[in-house]
């Protein structure tokens, strides 16, 4: 993910950005809500700030990081499955030498949260003789698993104490004896160790276009906010910066040589970039893998006979505006004269690339002084 920060800048300043205005989240309710957040932390022995592991920091709040930063706290790195597991892993060292605890993790998975809760109870350890009972709190950005992640920890919590209801009132907070009303489930005893419910929603910080980019990408600004079609031009932007089309034309190479049927359809000149051997298969799975081979073998095709220079943005937003047009093939979407939107296909494109067909990614580039 070598030069990702300079790739994604250079996208976000692309003229098709430039009519888009700035990215903006949720109206003004966002800043009650957020010293809702404040005044509930108070509560917490310990925090779970859950993000998105391809984008480990665009997808923090910023504000609230002195605040988060004071507490026990867990930096949970969600959707491990859709990040690229090598860069995922120099993720998780670039926490930890900076003492900050962090996992990688997938939310739907219990063996995932099996390893968060023991990390849990380990950090806890300090606090057993102060408290009688001890909170955890989950925050996050919007969708990056927080709810995945409580629904996870409320399966793990039943199996381990199937005859405990949810806690409904605790001793919490500085003052002793003072009780407040909330909600979670129990994942220990000796202390009793309860994780909330209800998770808390950080706004997103978006000092920047590149960064409103990023979280509009992964889906943690709504795609209403910024537009389906400028989210998918700045991720095909990113892809043909990298040169992505081109590495998937050169797997898509090797794997039709191991099967015997050398693909051409990726050298410059072919025309063959829509040509299907088979039908898609009806099966829904193997369609769906059909369905990325062609969307990679379009998009490296298209790549590989377009003769603009792609370090002029004019160029290569042309490229971009011919890809999207050769996808709409690909998706089968009826165009009308006259129609030059990319809406349908763009939608299509970025339900791929959230969903981890299009493989794993990191869109945000790891600090210099960790970098070989």
């Amino acid at each position: 993910m070598r030069g990702l920060t300079r790739a994604g800048k250079r996208a976000s300043e692309m003229a098709f950005n430039a009519g888009g205005g700035t990215i903006n989240w949720f109206p003004g309710h966002m800043a009650a809500a957020s010293r809702a957040i404040r005044d509930r932390l108070k509560l917490a022995d310990l925090v779970i700030e859950v993000r998105d592991a391809r984008i480990p920091l665009s997808s923090a709040n910023e504000d609230l990081q002195p605040v988060l930063a004071a507490k026990r706290r867990i930096l949970a790195l969600n959707k491990k499955d859709l990040a690229n597991p090598n860069i995922m892993n120099m993720w998780v060292d670039h926490f930890q030498s900076c003492k900050q605890d962090c996992i990688s993790l997938n939310a739907h998975s219990s063996n995932s949260i099996n390893q968060l809760l023991g990390l849990v109870e380990l950090k806890l350890r300090e606090a057993i003789l102060k408290e009688p009972t001890l909170l955890v709190m989950v925050v996050g950005v919007p969708n990056v698993g927080k709810s995945a992640l409580i629904n996870s920890i409320h399966r793990i919590a039943n199996s381990r104490f199937p005859v405990n209801d949810k806690i409904k009132r605790a001793t919490v907070g500085p003052l002793p004896g003072v009780t407040q009303d909330i909600a979670g489930y129990k994942i220990a005893s000796q202390p009793s160790i309860y994780v909330l419910d209800t998770p808390g929603v950080l706004v997103p910080s978006i000092p920047d276009m590149e960064t409103g980019l990023k979280l509009a990408l992964t889906g943690a600004v709504k795609d209403s906010v910024v537009g389906e079609e400028r989210i998918a031009k700045y991720l095909l932007s990113l892809l043909n910066i990298r040169k992505t089309p081109l590495h998937w034309g050169r797997l898509l190479r090797r794997r039709e040589e191991f099967d015997g049927e050398p693909d051409d359809s990726c050298e410059k000149g072919s025309s063959g970039s829509l040509r299907r051997r088979r039908r898609f298969n009806n099966s829904d799975a193997l369609y769906v893998q059909d369905l990325v081979i062609e969307v990679q073998r379009t998009l490296c095709s298209t790549a590989m006979e377009f003769t603009g220079n792609l370090d002029e943005d004019n160029e290569l937003e042309s490229l971009i505006d011919s890809q999207l047009v050769a996808l709409r093939k690909v998706f089968r979407i009826s165009h009308k004269p006259l129609d030059e939107s990319h809406g349908p296909a763009s939608k299509k494109l970025l339900t791929l690339f959230r969903s981890g067909k299009l493989g794993p990614f990191i869109l945000d580039d790891l600090p210099d002084h960790t970098t070989h």
